[in-house]
This record gives structure tokens, sequence and C-alpha cells, in this order.
């Protein structure tokens, strides 16, 4: 309705109904999570049938158990949050209806991938978020650098999502069906099974994990495919909440907890999942160090996130997993609301070096961007210290290379991450002013509609870990029943909790450690700092970590720029311009082109030019039909359209 009366509407009557929509979904969510994830009532049921050809069975149905369940509290109470805050942040624009209604319908395809009962029904809202995603990053379309980073999502995630397409035809191929309970269910029946392609045969079970997993690796931006998360901050501060708290970048993670039972007989996978997942967490973390931009630093944050929840799925922690989803989507979505209400106050300033003392101006929203960074650090006893935790003991308790491996650079990546996330609050808030002086002066707070979603989030950045822990990772807790599976010989709980207390006294020591050295190498070591970036050594490793690994830059001059050059002179000067274009519809033209122009010469207007073409084609004539006896099988009408021509070219010439 937003987006088809949101003229008549306004931008006011947009935001109430499209807040009040997802308001009414957050309660109904809420009921459902009672009656399913504390009643033990799963649901399942067929809508409709969607797809019926015979060999292929496809309905339009949803599943609700404890996972689905707790999807959509995340998903609907993190939307209407951002949805209400939306409202302040973007009052001045005059586009806040279309705004609105992408919003929505983001939100609506996040809850069709998220209750979805087979696979081809999660692909449509999987492919649904990647298009609103790319609506919501270009919504200022005048802008060049909006248009270049939503092609970049949108391209980048074709990668993944081409793989999760080949996933899901490796299912259908295997199972012969692509519902959720028949695919289970049969899943132990394929080991041992191997497809053979073109000579090669490799594991079924293998195979088909790897190529679901690619599609987690383009949607939850794991190392390789990460490069357009970083980009996405060019669309609002309300978008980058949306799709890095509780949508977009969470669909991955749920993906691969959903297959559980998939994954968990296919070891080499799980080895793939872990390894990505921990890398990408490393890389992340440390080059979010020294990023400049304030929403940048936190989309960095969110890849390192992103891939704790990753290698604890590879480890089989599926309920940690997913545990520090639904925790990293409050205090996520509680930065980067902070960081816009910054922006807001700051004549849209994002540089953190032209900030400092905003602490004085804007209390409340220093109060809460501490929250949130207190808790993405691990701080003790904040939300995300009871997940991040957990899943740095159930990698350790693996006992497996994967496990320590994973284990190693998630400890360091802890370190990383509470060292940027002080600087962050020291730039902007601590350190003395360093931009316009107007500007600092003229900071303020933001209205009511943007704190109070500020205030919401910061509750449950406070108590939502302490609150969910037992139920959800608890020893003895079945409250995630059939909804994630396990195999016996991969529980790793009861080892996660009889771990030396060294080692889990090492991550809170890394957190710690990190911010204590950020605020006082800041604080009271700046020049140090500045003489170490002049050094050799520090330029360098400044600049690897400022550009990113480099990894745009090799991406553009390996990939991009090959694939480009290949495509204009050989696929398109080649063969289209060229082959296909010559022999196909211009070439044809041009040669129609050519005989009318030698049709119309022979029509010269001099009677005795008349004449003799008619008495050479009654003479050819008359021959032809002397000789007729003797061509057998030749039409007389294909051999006088032969005469016609031959008269044709004889008056041309």
């Amino acid at each position: 309705m937003a987006g088809f009366f949101g003229r008549f509407l306004g931008g006011y009557g947009a935001g109430l109904i499209t807040t009040g929509g997802l308001r009414t979904s957050f309660f109904l969510s809420c009921r459902a999570f009672m009656e399913v994830g504390f009643g033990g009532s799963n649901c399942y049921f067929q809508a409709l049938t969607w797809m019926d050809s015979e060999l292929f069975y496809a309905s339009w149905g949803f599943m609700f158990d404890s996972l689905t369940v707790t999807m959509l509290i995340v998903v609907t109470g993190v939307s209407s949050l951002v949805h209400l805050y939306s409202t302040g942040y973007m009052a001045e624009d005059p586009h806040l209806p279309r705004f609105m209604s992408y919003r929505s319908l983001f939100t609506f395809f996040m809850l069709i991938l998220v209750t979805a009962d087979n696979m081809v029904q999660m692909f449509v809202g999987w492919e649904g978020v990647g298009l609103c995603s790319y609506l919501l990053i270009n919504f200022w379309f005048t802008r060049l650098q909006a248009n270049k980073a939503a092609i970049k999502a949108m391209l980048v995630n074709r990668v993944g999502d081409f793989g999760l397409a080949l996933g899901v035809m490796a299912v259908y191929l295997q199972f012969g069906s692509v519902d959720y309970a028949t695919v289970f269910a049969r899943a132990p029946t394929a080991l041992g099974d191997s497809f053979l392609r073109l000579g090669i045969e490799v594991p079924a079970l293998t195979t088909i994990c790897i190529l679901l997993f690619v599609g987690a690796v383009g949607k939850s931006a794991q190392l390789g495919l990460h490069t357009w998360l970083p980009d996405a901050m060019e669309g609002p501060t309300p978008v980058s909440a949306l799709i890095h708290a509780a949508t977009m970048v969470t669909a991955g993670v749920f993906r691969v907890a959903r297959c559980s039972p998939l994954f968990e007989f296919a070891p080499t996978a799980l080895l793939v999942v872990t390894v990505m997942g921990a890398m990408t967490a490393f890389m992340a973390a440390t080059t979010g160090l020294l990023q400049n931009d304030l929403k940048r630093v936190i989309a960095y944050s969110t890849c390192s996130q992103l891939g704790y929840m990753i290698f604890a799925c590879g480890v089989s922690a599926y309920n940690v997993g997913v545990f520090h989803l639904a925790n990293h989507a409050f205090f996520k979505a509680l930065l980067f609301l902070s960081a816009g209400a910054v922006i807001h106050a700051v004549a849209d300033e994002q540089d953190m070096r032209r900030m400092g003392g905003l602490g004085r101006a804007l209390p409340f929203t220093y109060a809460m961007m501490f929250i949130g960074s207190l808790s993405l650090m691990g701080f003790p006893f904040r939300t995300g210290f009871y997940s991040k935790d957990v899943i740095l003991e159930m990698s350790w308790s693996s006992y497996s290379a994967a496990g320590h491996f994973a284990h190693a650079l998630g400890t360091l990546a802890a370190f990383f991450t509470a060292f940027y996330s002080m600087r962050l609050l020291y730039l902007t808030f601590l350190a003395e002013p360093a931009g316009y002086r107007r500007v600092v002066e003229g900071a303020h707070e933001s209205p009511r509609n943007m704190t109070l979603p500020l205030a919401l989030l910061s509750i449950g950045s406070v108590f939502i870990g302490y609150v969910s822990r037992d139920w959800s990772v608890g020893m003895g807790s079945d409250f995630w029943r059939t909804a994630l599976f396990v195999r016996p010989e991969n529980q790793g709980m009861v080892e996660a909790e009889f771990i030396p207390a060294a080692i889990k006294l090492v991550p809170v020591v890394f957190s710690l450690s990190g911010a204590a050295s950020a605020y006082v190498l800041y604080r009271f070591a700046p020049t140090t700092l500045w003489s170490f970036k002049q050094s050799a050594l520090g330029r360098s490793m400044y600049t690897f970590l400022n550009r990113k690994w480099r990894f745009d830059k090799v991406y553009n001059e390996w990939i991009a720029q090959p694939v480009l050059s290949v495509g204009h002179h050989v696929t398109f000067a080649g063969l289209d311009r060229g082959l296909i274009e010559n022999f196909g519809p211009y070439g044809i033209a041009r040669s129609v082109q050519a005989r009318s122009k030698r049709v119309v010469a022979v029509q010269s207007g001099y009677v005795f030019h008349y004449v003799f073409s008619m008495v050479l084609g009654a003479t050819l004539f008359a021959v032809a039909v002397a000789v007729s006896d003797s061509l057998v099988g030749v039409d007389l009408r294909v051999l006088a359209l032969f005469i016609g021509l031959i008269g044709l070219n004889v008056l041309r010439d």
C-alpha cells in the first residue's frame, strides 16, 4: 500500500502503515514463539500446490519449528524498530513512501525465506531479499557511488546464488524431492553415493553441501564474496541496520543451520565451513582496525561476526551459531542506528577523524553506542559475551585441527574487534573535536521516534543473552528439538563445559586487552602511532589494511578487467557484431537492401529494355519447356524463378 498509494498517503501515512503492520507481525511472531518454541507445537501446512509436473512437485507451504520462530522474532522485532527509526531519520526525504515500501518488501521476502518448507520456495525469498537490497542500496539513485555499490552487491550475490541454485538441483537429482522433510529424512541413505559428471566421480552429499554453502558465502559475505557488504554503506543508514542486523546477511547462516541434517553427513563440507568462517572472522576484524568511515567500521564488524556464526556451524554447534545470530541482531542494529544518529547530528559527516568531542553533545547516543560496542567486543555479562565465548569454547572442544584453527583465529579476532570498537568510541565521542566548529556546536540529540528504538535495542543488547542462554544453548535444553540435527559423535556441549578455565578466560582477556590498548594508544600515545605509520613497515601495514587486503584491486585488475576485455573484443565485437549480426538480422537486412537496389535498377523506363526482357524470358521459358522431360523431379515454379533471376542479372549488367 505504501508503494502504490504513497503519493496519497504521504510520508507520515506510509510510515504509520508499514510500522503498524510490522508491529502486528511481531506480536504474532511472539505468539508463535510461545506456542512452538516453548509449547513444542511444531506446525507444518501447505497453502496450495505451486508446481506439479509429475516428475517435479513443489508446494507453497510453511514450516514453523523452533528455528523458524526464533528467526521470526529477530526479523520482525528488529525490522519494526528500524522502521520506526526510519520515520525520523528519513523524515525530510520526499521519497519516504517508496523507501518504506522497499523496506517492507525486504522484510516480507525474508519471512518467506525463513518459513518456507521446501528449497524452491526458500529460493524465492532468497532472490527477493537480493532484489530488495539492490533497490535499497541504490535508493539515492542520483549518486554514482550508490549505483556502483548496488550493482556490485547484485553481481557478487549472483555468484553465490548460482552455487545455491546448483545445490538445489543436485538435491533434487539425489533425493527426487526439494521438500525439507523428505530430503532430511533420506539424508543418511545418500552416504557413499556419488555424482558422475564428465568422467569425474564426486561424493554426492559433500557436493550438495558445498554448493549450498557457496550461496551462504555470497549472502553472508564470507571471504572471497564479502566485498559487497562494506560498499552497501552507500544506502541510507536504516538500510545498513536492516541488512546487517536481521535480514539479508543472516540468511546464509540460517541456510546452513536449516540444512544441518545434510551437513552432518558431509564432514568435508563441515571442514570447509569451519575454515572459511574462521578466516573471514580474522580478515574482517583486521580490516576494521584502520577504517575511518564510521559505518564502514561497523560493516566490517558484521562481516567478522558472521564468520563466528559460520565456523560455529562448521563445528556442529548450530544452536550456538543461531544464538549468536539472534544476539548480534540486537547490538548490531543498535550500533548502526546510533551511528545514524551521530551522522544525523553532524551534518551527514561519516569520517571519524572529523568528529570527536561528541560525548558531551550527544550523551544519550554515546551511551547507546557504548552499550552496543561492549556487546560487540564480548564484554562480560553483555549479550555478545554469552554467545561469542561459547562459540570459541565449542571450537576448542571439537578437538580437531579445523576447530583449533578456528579457535586461534577467533581469539585474535576478538582482540582486534575490541580494539577497533574502542577506537571508534574514542575518535567519535572522547577525542578533542576535530570537525568544523559550527557542526560540533550544532550537534543535537535525535527526535523521539529515533531515540526510542535505540533504548529498546539497548535493553536487548544488555539482557537478551542472559535471558535466553539457558534454553538456547544450555545443557539438557530441548528447545531446538528436530529443528537442528547433530550426530552423536559431533556433540561437543559437554566437553565445552569442562575445558580448562584458562582456555575459557583467553577470549575475555584478549577482548579487554584490545579495548585497553586502543584507549591507551589513542589517548596517551598518538605521536607513537603517527611515527609508526610513517615508517616503512607501518605504511605498508596501514595501506594493506586500509585498502581492505586489496581484494578490490585484485578483483578489478585480475578478474573484472580481463572479463570485460574478453567480453568486448570476443563476445561483443567478434560474435555479436561479427558472426551473429552479419549472418543474422543485420546481414539479412543488408542483403535484402542490396538485392532491392538491383531490382530497382532494372526499372529504367526505356521500352526497349522491357521488350528485350520479355523476349529473353520467353526464349528461356521455351527452352525450359523443351527440355522439361529430362528434368525429372524439378518443380517448374522453381525453374521459372531461376530464369527470372538470370534475366534480372542480365538486365542489371
